[in-house]
């Protein structure tokens, strides 16, 4: 553990150090976004762009990382136990691709259609079973969905007469 949170840190200085626009603290064992680099990445918040918490055992992501993240433009948190994200990633005006893949969501995470520069969102291998198609089909720059390996609702799929403005990956047993 300590081995981790000194990896942690090291990551953490060199980005500050380099001014770096992006932060990876993939396979870090994080079960929470240590609210102490906040202080530590004050000079540089603005100014990172791509954020990874891969392969971590974070079970919430707060208020305040979307908050403090809002320059964000790509968000990797692939390999998580997230349920849901807190509406304040409605901030995230200028993200652009986020992956929650093999997380544990059963339930679309609505905020995101909300979001007007997202191009690509995977939910690969999570526990959906219904999609608002209506909704993401009204995404504006919305250009790929990954929901393979979900179990998704077949009658959610029955909208197949809606020409899709957006390429649907889907699993279909």
């Amino acid at each position: 553990m300590a081995r981790d949170a000194a990896r942690v840190a090291r990551i953490v200085n060199e980005t500050v150090a380099e001014g770096r626009n992006s932060l990876d603290l993939s396979n870090c064992k994080l079960t929470s976004f240590p609210v102490a680099l906040f202080k530590v990445m004050k000079d540089v918040l603005e100014n990172i762009h791509f954020v990874s918490l891969e392969n971590n055992e974070l079970k919430s992501i707060t208020d305040d990382f979307m908050t403090n993240f809002s320059q964000m433009r790509e968000l990797n948190l692939e390999g998580n136990f997230l349920k849901q994200l807190p509406d304040e990633v409605k901030t995230l005006t200028h993200l652009k691709n986020i992956n929650l893949a093999r997380n544990k969501f059963s339930s679309f995470p609505h905020q995101l259609t909300e979001l007007t520069a997202l191009e690509n969102i995977n939910l690969e291998a999570n526990e959906i079973t219904e999609m608002p198609l209506e909704t993401l089909n009204s995404m504006p720059s919305l250009k790929l969905l990954n929901m393979k390996l979900n179990p998704v609702n077949k009658e959610t799929l029955a909208v197949e007469q809606m020409e899709l403005k957006f390429e649907l990956l889907v699993t279909v047993e």
